[in-house]
This record gives structure tokens, C-alpha cells and sequence, in this order.
């Protein structure tokens, strides 16, 4: 099995101007991409050749641990975003943020300190609990919560490669426009799933 660089579910300006068309070019086009390839490279030839990329991720370490990952964390944060997002959370989404944080804002103001408090490289993701309570984490580098008992329901990366062409090192705002884009339509649909 050889992995391709999924499509993007908007054009690479879609996202402007919250997120510009070369951040995408070089984000997708370059980081994902490389991404891909380097996974098809260390996968060829062995015994993970023909395994899913879940698969990939919950059994290797190293070299195709990280770009299996990579490869599923930028793909999820691609459908974590869209042209037509931003605002509040809806439907059953918006009612368990609510029973968790007690509102919106209280919720969007937890994610965005934990986002830019990230230390290094990683993501900041909203997950389904074991439980069914949700909860924000962060992982670092390549790490992510579908080797946990976490269900992501989205997630926001907080690589440099994800803001630096658009806001330089100042993450807080980056994360500020995120929220002008953020899928709340896919966040439902993973708590539904």
C-alpha cells in the first residue's frame, strides 16, 4: 500500500485571510507532503508496508511513528478548519462544552491558553473521554490521542510551520484566527461517530 496526500477539503486559499494560501502551500504542500513520502520510504519493503496508518501509529516508535502520525494529525487538523467555520459550537457539541465549561467562552478561553502555553512543537486537540466527558490535552511533536483512549473531536496545531509565514512567532494571535475557521460541523461529527 503506498499513502497519497489526501486532498484538501477547500481550496489553499479557502482559509484566507485568516490562514493565507502560502502558509497552505508550504504547510501542506511542502511539511504534509514530506510527510507522506517519508512515510512511504521507511515503510517499503517491511512488515508495516500493508498496514493502515492507525495501524502504523499504535505500533511503531521512531522514524515511522512520526511521520504515520504526522501524516493522520495533519489530515484530522485539515477537517478541523473550514471556509465557513468560526463562531460558536453547535448542537450536541455546544451542549457538552457547556456541561463541561460551563460556556463557550470559559471553553474557547481553556483551549486557547493550553494551545499557546504548548511548549515546542504539537497540537492542541479536543477529545471524547472514555467517560463521555470531553476534555482539552496537548501533545507534543508527532504524539497524538488516538493512541489513548481519546477520541479527537479537533485539534489545532501549534507547529511554527502552521503560523510562522502569517504571524511570525506570535502564536496567540494565530490561535485567535483559528477560531475565524475552526470546523465545528467535523467536531460534531466526530462526537457522533
Amino acid at each position: 500500500m503506498s499513502f497519497v496526500l489526501p486532498e484538501l477539503p477547500y481550496p489553499k486559499d479557502g482559509l484566507a485571510p485568516h490562514i493565507s494560501e502560502e502558509t497552505l502551500d508550504f504547510h501542506y504542500g511542502a511539511h504534509h507532503k514530506t510527510y507522506v513520502t517519508n512515510l512511504n520510504n521507511l515503510v517499503k519493503g517491511t512488515e508495516n508496508e500493508h498496514k493502515t496508518i492507525e495501524e502504523i501509529i499504535k505500533t511503531t516508535t521512531g522514524p515511522v511513528f512520526n511521520n504515520a502520525a504526522q501524516c493522520w494529525n495533519h489530515t484530522f487538523y485539515w477537517h478541523s478548519l473550514s471556509p465557513n467555520g468560526g463562531g460558536d459550537a453547535d448542537g450536541a457539541l455546544r451542549d457538552a462544552i457547556i456541561k463541561n465549561w460551563g460556556s463557550f467562552e470559559s471553553f474557547k478561553a481553556e483551549f486557547s491558553k493550553a494551545a499557546t502555553g504548548q511548549f515546542g512543537s504539537g497540537w492542541a486537540w479536543l477529545v471524547l473521554k472514555k467517560d463521555g466527558t470531553l476534555a482539552i490535552t496537548t501533545t507534543s511533536n508527532a504524539a497524538t490521542p488516538i493512541t489513548t483512549d481519546d477520541k479527537p473531536l479537533l485539534t489545532c496545531d501549534v507547529w511554527e510551520h502552521a503560523y510562522y509565514i502569517d504571524y511570525r512567532n506570535a502564536r496567540a494571535k494565530y490561535i485567535d484566527a483559528f477560531w475565524e475557521v475552526v470546523n465545528w460541523k467535523f467536531a460534531n461529527e466526530n462526537l457522533a461517530k
